[in-house]
């Protein structure tokens, strides 16, 4: 089976990740943010490198998806293909970051790749208000993500809603972060590990 965990900067979908890993032990397939060489150049000329940084995501995300599939084992995946391209991408483009033509390569690139792929057996959307994000930005305190701004984090919000809304390629599960705290609270993860149970394997 192949898991994956979406969700807004900053709400929390490595955690969740590692602990679901953990506690199902699934293989945990990571975002590549350590060794990505555009993130740095990106935040400070996003409109230079936001072409570059999309094609890198792009690209990574559909090798992890053809390496879970080849596998054979249940993998649960830090973000999707499907939001560098629903999400990222357009709200680039939309804020003139990124150049007409780049988008539509791109997007024609994106087409093409999802088309080779099958989607998760079952997506977690971690749904977190603007407040939420920016708490969890600051509480981990990467350096390059000091320049976000509110605006940006609230664009990406409306878009995450908006396909999320739209959302129909598989089982989806929201979960909603302002309320909960499962890095930090064991029942909270309970309640978060009952409902993944519900949608996969059907116990209540």
């Amino acid at each position: 089976m192949h898991i994956a965990v979406a969700g807004n900067i900053g709400s929390g979908k490595t955690t969740l990740t590692e602990l679901l890993s953990k506690h199902y032990r699934w293989e945990a397939n990571y975002e590549d943010v350590d060794e990505n060489p555009y993130l740095n150049d990106f935040y400070e000329d996003m409109q230079r490198w936001s072409f570059n940084l999309q094609i890198y995501f792009l690209n990574s995300r559909f090798n992890q998806i053809l390496d879970i599939r080849k596998l054979g084992k249940t993998v649960i995946q830090d973000r999707t293909i499907y939001e560098d391209s629903y999400i990222f991408a357009p709200n680039l483009h939309s804020m003139g970051l990124m150049s007409t033509r780049d988008f539509e390569n791109y997007f024609t690139l994106f087409n093409l790749m999802s088309s080779l792929v099958q989607p998760p057996d079952l997506l977690i959307y971690l749904r977190a208000t603007v407040g939420t994000l920016v708490q969890q930005i600051q509480k981990r305190g990467r350096k390059y993500e000091n320049s976000i701004r509110i605006d940006y984090l609230k664009r990406l919000n409306e878009r995450y809603e908006a396909w999320i809304a739209s959302y129909n390629l598989g089982k989806m599960l929201v979960v909603d972060v302002d309320n909960l705290n499962f890095s930090e609270k064991s029942e909270d993860l309970s309640k978060v590990i009952d409902r993944v149970d519900a949608e996969l394997f059907g116990l209540f």
